[in-house]
């Protein structure tokens, strides 16, 4: 007899996805385990506790639909929640699933082999600990590898440096110290006016200008809470035929058929409304330039309105790439705190980081003095979660080095060479440009099904094929080229902010209701493009 695993299935991570796979897969009847690498669940969630960390997709649809109860009797105090209640919630679902006995924390996965005697996974993590199972899914988070680019000098800093996806738990006071924040994408934009709060003075290093809308944030009133609840099932049953994951509102109008005095009027109440939402205003300006132009100047002449210094305005207009082509950010006065006297924009494109020095860095222009440093310098999206594990397939090869001319998936759960892995929001699935939460719940609902099915025809090992990898690659790829993403020249999208990253768009962007019908699709048909194969004399699970 061929040995057994230790367990059925091995959970990498305990964010929302990691969360729900363990619910999903225990309700599946499976033996499951999982391991976090920080103290508490939450994932991305829990590491970004930096000022002002709050999240860009409104409350009421950054939750888990699948559970009548939950949504009863959990409430969102207001409609873009903070870092600190986005956890609660997750700790507040954790307890009500019982999933946390079957999470390991402090514990980090740091290498995964593929073991053909075993049929199966041998799994070791930074405590020393090895555990073999039958099925490995990652729910490691598709922003989760935090990215610190090479500052020359960094070391010779002898200020504090803080990057703000492994912010302390206790805090940082700023108070009266002088900040440098480096990065101005949504977490920079996001922690930027807080910490001019507190700071005695803030320089904000930009490389790329960001187009940023508003929040408009505000407390959740009980009324507007108690519909919601009261339409739970209708919110579910409309919220996977959307194609960003949630129902957005939009005038159902195109731009380019409207008078300039009613595009003005709407735009005027679409930005008084906030949220990322404002792109949906219109349903042409995704697709079309003409009409994306008109709501990108839109945006910049209301960035020049609000910014008093002519000079720092024009640095903080977003040039280069479409609207929405990149991910647009949410902000409570961002630009505003540009306004204040002790805040300061250096343009990196203007002038580049040479070095750190002792007490703070020198530019190709000039030397700027500072005590603090913050990197708000993102991530390693989709792929830095994963590659950052040793995990080795069937040849013993790496997945580091299987991806190194560029991440390719089959419908961004599966990887040929890799059998019984799974991959929640992995490169090729609509991931980050949805609402990920639901996103979550279609992959995890999607791969417990798969080894459901598994399990009653007795097979014990499942693997994507070539052919249909290179068939979902081409299908992302055609995808991306059918929208505007296509135009922007660099993002995290397509990995330019990773050096020696290949340049390849990663998330799928046909929308999650079309990814549903194409990988609902593929279950219906008896999970075509995989090689299944049953045991030799393994019992079975």
């Amino acid at each position: 007899m061929t040995p057994t695993p230790d367990v059925d299935c091995l959970v990498i991570g305990a964010g929302f996805g990691g969360i729900y796979a363990v619910h999903k897969l225990r309700e599946a009847g499976f033996g499951v385990r999982a391991f976090e690498a920080g103290s508490d669940v939450g994932g991305v969630w829990f590491w970004n506790r930096y000022p002002g960390a709050r999240c860009d997709v409104p409350s009421l649809a950054y939750q888990y639909s699948f559970s009548e109860e939950l949504d009863r009797d959990w409430t969102w105090s207001e409609r873009f929640a903070t870092q600190p209640e986005i956890q609660r919630y997750a700790r507040f679902v954790a307890e009500r699933l019982d999933v946390l006995p079957h999470i390991t924390f402090d514990t980090r996965v740091t290498a995964a082999a593929w073991d053909e005697e075993l049929t199966g996974w041998r799994v070791v993590t930074d405590t020393g600990t090895t555990v073999t199972c039958r099925f490995l899914i990652s729910a490691a988070g598709a922003l989760s590898a935090a990215q610190t680019p090479p500052f020359a000098g960094i070391e010779d800093f002898a200020g504090q440096a803080l990057h703000t996806s492994r912010w302390p738990a206790d805090g940082v006071d700023l108070t009266g110290k002088r900040v440098a924040v480096i990065g101005t994408g949504s977490t920079g934009i996001q922690a930027v006016p807080e910490i001019a709060e507190q700071a005695e003075h803030v320089t904000v290093f930009q490389r790329t200008a960001n187009f940023s809308v508003p929040a408009q944030n505000r407390p959740l009133p009980p009324d507007e809470v108690a519909r919601a609840k009261a339409h739970w099932a209708d919110r579910r049953a409309a919220t996977f035929t959307t194609r960003a994951g949630h129902v957005i509102p939009t005038t159902g109008k195109r731009i380019l058929d409207v008078s300039p005095e009613e595009r003005m009027a709407d735009l005027e109440k679409a930005w008084q409304f906030g949220g990322n939402e404002f792109l949906g205003t219109y349903i042409d300006t995704s697709k079309d330039l003409e009409a994306n132009a008109l709501l990108a100047d839109f945006v910049r002449d209301k960035i020049r309105s609000i910014v008093h210094d002519p000079a720092t305005a024009e640095k903080l207009v977003p040039t280069g790439h479409p609207i929405g082509s990149k991910r647009i950010c949410v902000d409570t006065a961002y630009y505003e705190t540009f306004n204040r006297p002790d805040v300061e924009l250096v343009d990196l494109r203007a002038e580049t980081i040479e070095t750190f020095t002792p007490t703070g860095l020198r530019t190709t222009a000039a030397e700027y003095a500072f005590d603090t440093v913050v990197l708000a310098t993102g991530f390693d999206a989709l792929t830095g979660a994963l590659t950052r594990i040793d995990i080795r397939g069937t040849d013993g090869q790496s997945l580091a080095d299987e991806w190194a001319p560029g991440a390719q998936t089959y419908l961004g759960l599966t990887v040929p060479g890799f059998p019984n892995l799974f991959t929640v929001t992995g490169p090729g699935s609509p991931s980050v440009l949805v609402t990920v939460v639901i996103a979550i719940e279609h992959h995890v609902d999607w791969i417990s099904g798969h080894l459901v099915h598994l399990r009653a025809h007795g097979w014990t090992r499942t693997e994507a094929e070539p052919a249909a990898r290179d068939w979902w690659t081409d299908q992302v790829r055609a995808t991306t080229q059918l929208t505007l993403h296509r135009h922007a020249p660099s993002s995290w999208y397509l990995g330019t902010n990773i050096p020696g990253k290949p340049r390849l768009f990663l998330p799928y962007a046909g929308g999650l209701d079309n990814y549903r019908v194409v990988a609902d699709g593929i279950a219906t048909d008896g999970y075509r493009g995989f090689a299944m194969t049953g045991a030799r004399e393994q019992a079975p699970l």
